[in-house]
C-alpha cells in the first residue's frame, strides 16, 4: 500500500502546484462546454477520497458537511471561490492523505460498506478505496489538464 500512498502524495503535489500557480480568476473559469472549474475538480477529489475511504469505513470523515454537499459525486461548479476557500482545499491535499495513510498502517478501518463505483468494480475494504481513490484522482487530473487548455 505504500506505493499507492506515494502516488496519491505526488498527484496531490501536482494539485497543488495547480492552486498556487493559476489565480483565483483561472481556478473559478468553467469554460465553454465543461459543467466544472479547476478549483471543483481538486476538491471533489479531496471530499471523495473521505467518503471512499471513511464514510463507508464508518468513520467520521475531516472534511465539513459543506464540503461534501458542494463537492461530491453529481454536483457542478455553482459559484466563485474565495482565495480562503482555496486556502483550505490546500491545506486537506495532503493532511487527509497522511491520517489515511497513518490510519492504515494502525489498522483504524475494521469494516466497510460495499460500494459499488461508476467503472462498476464494487469497493469492499478500505485498502480497495485507497487504491480506487488513486485511480479517481488520475481521471481528475486529465480533466484539469484538459480545462487547463481552455481557460
Amino acid at each position: 500500500m505504500d506505493f499507492t500512498f506515494d502516488v496519491t502524495l505526488k498527484n496531490r503535489a501536482i494539485f497543488k502546484q495547480f492552486l498556487e500557480t493559476f489565480t483565483l480568476e483561472q481556478l473559478n473559469k468553467v469554460p465553454s462546454g465543461y459543467s466544472n472549474n479547476i478549483f471543483w475538480n481538486i476538491a471533489h477529489t479531496v471530499v471523495t477520497q473521505q467518503l471512499l475511504v471513511y464514510k463507508f469505513s464508518g468513520l467520521p470523515m475531516v472534511v465539513s458537511d459543506a464540503l461534501v454537499e458542494a463537492y461530491r459525486k453529481g454536483t457542478k461548479t455553482e459559484r466563485a471561490v474565495s482565495q480562503a476557500e482555496v486556502d483550505e482545499i490546500k491545506d486537506l491535499l495532503f493532511s487527509t492523505i497522511e491520517k489515511t495513510e497513518e490510519d492504515y498502517k494502525n489498522g483504524v478501518f475494521k469494516s466497510y460498506q460495499e460500494y459499488t463505483v461508476s467503472t462498476k468494480s464494487t469497493l469492499k475494504s478500505a485498502a480497495d478505496a485507497i487504491v480506487f481513490n488513486s485511480f479517481h484522482e488520475g481521471i481528475h487530473l486529465g480533466y484539469i489538464l484538459a480545462l487547463k487548455k481552455n481557460i
